[in-house]
């Protein structure tokens, strides 16, 4: 089985105002990169748009038809302070849950041997009723509990490596133990969560790293709370929140990570997956603003999983 490659070009049209850092360029920079021929392996396929009766699985019905009610018809609206929608950002957004969830299918039906799903808008800062951080509803914990839905997985671990905390995935599972989630990211940083006192029914792992750190402390993160937990909770399936903007490169933050270091984080969670998971490995593309850290960080992450 081959690495699998979800995206769309309905990600291009959620449009975010002039100098946003979550811009379609990002996906642009992605695909250019993984046209060279050292990907031509992977099993490119076109997203599927999302059944929306999944978002409820982690967000309630009347959040739901608020951000419905919010896409314009024209021009760009504000969510918040940060997080903007456009007339094709809730096709956008469907379309992210539907790779995403179409990726939990593929590793648990034999069709892939894991999944990288690249897609905007953004998922892990959308709390269970609160959009916001780009994001309007939490991929991640969507796919995680269609998941147990669909495929009856018993537990299901998510781990966050975008240097902003997933404030929202930690608040969907906060009383949740079927769901682990790990975190590495930069603390003091938005959106202020992600303290190491915050633990939820003992299923929440936060990692937080002090500014100017870098690839040492990120490993150590892994090595010594991460992976652990990871090998205390034996998950059925193993679903990345691949954000990349601790990449030295990149502007929203000051962690000095390489691309190196997302290939060795990819491989000790790929050993995971072949250890506890039956190697089912989901990765969804969160943050990563400066454009070339974002690319190069992409092709080795994708790399890494192709390599098996």
């Amino acid at each position: 089985m081959t690495t699998r490659l979800y995206t769309h070009p309905v990600f291009l049209e959620h449009l975010t105002p002039a100098g946003h850092p979550e811009r379609p360029d990002r996906l642009r920079a992605i695909e250019r990169v993984l046209d060279d021929e050292a990907f031509s392996a992977l099993d490119r396929v076109e997203a599927p748009e999302g059944d929306e009766a999944t978002i409820l699985y982690a967000h309630p019905e009347d959040f739901v038809g608020r951000v419905r009610a919010a896409i314009p018809e024209t021009g760009i609206v504000s969510i918040d302070a940060d997080t903007s929608a456009s007339p094709k950002s809730w096709q956008a957004a469907v379309t992210a849950i539907g790779a995403a969830n179409a990726a939990v299918d593929d590793v648990f039906e034999g069709r892939a041997a894991n999944v990288f799903v690249a897609a905007r808008p953004p998922g892990h800062h959308a709390e269970k009723a609160t959009a916001m951080g780009f994001c309007l509803f939490n991929t991640a914990a969507i796919a995680a509990r269609y998941a147990q839905e669909k495929h009856l997985a018993e537990r299901v671990a998510i781990v966050d490596w975008d240097v902003h905390h997933g404030n929202g995935t930690q608040d969907i599972f906060w009383d949740d133990p079927s769901v682990l989630y790990c975190s590495t990211h930069q603390m003091p940083l938005y959106p202020g969560t992600g303290a190491k006192s915050e633990t939820g029914a003992g299923n929440i792992v936060n990692a937080p790293l002090a500014p100017s750190t870098g690839s040492d402390t990120f490993r150590d993160a892994f090595l010594s709370r991460v992976l652990p937990s990871i090998d205390a909770f034996q998950p059925d399936l193993i679903i990345i929140s691949a954000g990349f903007d601790a990449h030295h490169r990149d502007p929203l933050a000051a962690i000095n990570l390489t691309e190196d270091d997302f290939d060795w984080a990819t491989g000790q969670l790929m050993e995971r997956a072949g250890r506890h998971s039956g190697n089912r490995l989901v990765s969804l593309l969160e943050g990563g603003y400066d454009l070339q850290g974002l690319a190069f960080s992409v092709a080795a992450h994708v790399g890494r999983l192709m390599k098996g």
